[in-house]
């Protein structure tokens, strides 16, 4: 028997982690922590996993990997996210578009157009099951492929029934930019928006505006090497090697919630030195933990969204492209709200679901 058991990423915007059983062999797919600070790994998610498959290295689907490197326990990641992993990791590669059979299992993998070397998952197990992990189709910066048809799906649903498209997103956080004095600090996942948040500011701003913290520096460095991004990703190019920061407009840092990095440096010295909320903002632009929100609380700390998750728009396309017959709405607050919407799909949550 085939089954699948979501054990975290249900009923909040909590550690992603699903067990996944194939016959009498379990995998993990996925294994956070966070994005809240109390948010942890459970360890016990371990017991029994012969396999653990991670579809990105943003923390809270790939916090907890330390648990299964010291389990010893092999680990499925593509190149860039296994960077991410120690290096004790028993890793063993999956493409970012392609496919490979493990244990007799088809696995088909494809971009999630959400982060640097991130995947979705879809296994041919059943009538197919698709896991999304973090996913979306209006980036710019990363391609998103799309999946096979699959009954059965877990979709990534952070933004819930939030159906506000990436253009009304730009346009707003555009208006923002616009009025605040000063200089402007986007905190961000260096492998996730970062690259995207710096086109834009280009196209809209130009070179001389903008900078990159060196820890965004030298993963964009690595994305336009790779060849993996979009075509117009070279005019970012310039940002690459310029500084010092302080001399920009837009300064675009590591950590996502300021808690730390660059990021954190710069909102502790603006607040210490008077300038935070007079000459100097943070804006944030991602899902927000409580320190970000302690920012946000103060005068010079804003929020505007930046679509790096699907809207309700997507959330459905994509079910009707899978032909799915049931599927979990993932990393949202309020799931059972699905359950009244004017879908072809039935909605679980915690359950074991049999492929």
């Amino acid at each position: 028997m085939h089954s699948i058991r979501l054990l975290s990423g249900i009923g909040d915007k909590g550690p992603a982690c699903v067990q996944l059983t194939v016959d009498d062999r379990i995998w993990l797919l996925d294994c956070g922590f966070g994005p809240e600070a109390h948010a942890h790994f459970d360890p016990d998610w371990l017991i029994g996993a012969e396999a653990v498959f991670i579809t990105h290295d943003h923390i809270d689907h790939i916090g907890g990997a330390s648990h299964a490197v010291e389990a010893g326990l092999p680990i499925y990641a593509t190149a860039q996210t296994a960077r991410a992993l120690p290096p004790a990791a028993k890793v063993h590669l999956l493409p970012e578009r392609g496919q490979i059979t493990i244990d007799g299992v088809t696995l088909t993998t494809g971009r999630n157009g959400h982060a640097m070397g991130g995947v979705w998952l879809h296994f041919e197990l059943g009538e197919g099951f698709f896991y999304s992990g973090d996913w979306s189709e209006e980036s710019d910066w990363f391609a998103f492929d799309a999946p096979p048809p699959a009954a059965t799906a877990i979709l990534d649903c952070s933004y819930h029934l939030d159906d506000v498209p990436q253009s009304k997103r730009f346009a707003d956080l555009n208006r923002l930019l616009d009025q605040v004095p000063g200089q402007v600090l986007l905190p961000v996942p260096p492998s996730g928006r970062a690259g995207e948040m710096a086109l834009h500011l280009v196209r809209r701003y130009g070179c001389e505006s903008v900078m990159l913290d060196p820890e965004c520096q030298a993963v964009l460095r690595a994305a336009l090497n790779s060849g993996t991004v979009g075509p117009d990703a070279q005019s970012i190019a310039p940002l690459l090697d310029r500084g010092p920061m302080e001399q920009a407009r837009f300064l675009i840092c590591d950590t996502p919630n300021a808690d730390g990095g660059a990021a954190w440096g710069y909102v502790r010295a603006w607040n210490e030195s008077g300038r935070l909320g007079r000459d100097a903002h943070v804006v944030f632009t991602g899902h927000m933990t409580a320190h970000a929100r302690g920012i946000c609380s103060v005068p010079g700390g804003h929020f505007q969204r930046w679509n790096v998750h699907p809207p309700l728009r997507d959330q459905v396309r994509m079910l009707n492209r899978l032909g799915a017959k049931r599927f979990a709405p993932a990393f949202c607050a309020r799931p059972e709200e699905y359950l009244v919407e004017d879908l072809d799909a039935e909605v679980f949550f915690h359950d074991r679901v049999r492929l």
